[in-house]
């Protein structure tokens, strides 16, 4: 497998707490990497290095032979690198459809309409013209994904997809990311342990206090790995 992303002895934290110890991924093209481990493992952290919102203290990062090591967050996502955080990145303020048309307006594209194919729950009149801050907590994570969708991403880093959600809401979000995968976009999911996590990744690191502790076939997590989180 051709690796899309490589993050080499990557030190980063917040403040004086280093979060991240000389971490090293590889991340396959056109797969599925699946970042587990439980709160505070560092899985967050590496998420925003990759997206550029966390600088690294030291270390590298290479995008497709790329070194991009000090590229500006919002040149990665021009680029193609998309973050999902998990605080559901979308604008309380404006209505769903005026969320999806501001990605429309700045990436270019024509219409909302692939978004609303992707998530038919938002396509229903009265959530299109209602505001994202009222929304469920799920049909958030759902516009924050149509929204990332929008942008046509080659990468997509996706935090924390079934926190606080229930697990029919979060088993149709991991549904739609293996759509994404056989599309052909590189998926980075960082997750606690869950069984959807585990039948969705071609490749599990993982994390424990910032290092890497497991990388490998997601097989060999199986019996072993609760399917409920830690």
């Amino acid at each position: 497998m051709s690796a899309e992303l490589i993050l080499t002895g990557a030190r980063a934290g917040y403040h004086t707490i280093e979060v991240l110890h000389g971490l090293d991924l590889t991340i396959p093209a056109g797969k599925v990497t699946a970042l587990l481990g439980v709160n505070g493992a560092g899985k967050s952290t590496t998420l925003r290095v990759l997206a550029g919102v966390l600088p690294l203290r030291s270390g590298s990062l290479t995008w497709r032979d790329r070194t991009i090591t000090r590229m500006s967050t919002v040149d990665r996502a021009r680029a193609g690198l998309m973050l999902v955080p998990d605080e559901r990145a979308v604008f309380a303020s404006l209505t769903v459809r005026e969320n999806l048309q501001v990605i429309v307006e700045a990436s270019g594209q024509r219409d909302i309409s692939p978004a609303l194919e992707a998530f038919p729950r938002l396509a229903e009149a009265k959530r299109l013209t209602q505001r994202a801050g009222t929304l469920s907590g799920g049909e958030r994570r759902m516009l924050a994904l149509a929204r990332a969708l929008l942008a046509q991403p080659k990468v997509l880093l996706v935090d924390e997809l079934s926190l606080g959600l229930s697990p029919k809401i979060a088993s149709e979000l991991f549904e739609w990311l293996a759509t994404v995968a056989v599309g052909g976009t590189t998926v980075v999911l960082a997750d606690q342990y869950t069984e959807e996590a585990l039948n969705l990744a071609d490749v599990v690191y993982v994390l424990h206090r910032g290092e890497c502790s497991f990388v490998g076939d997601p097989a060999e997590l199986k019996p072993t790995v609760p399917a409920e989180p830690v």
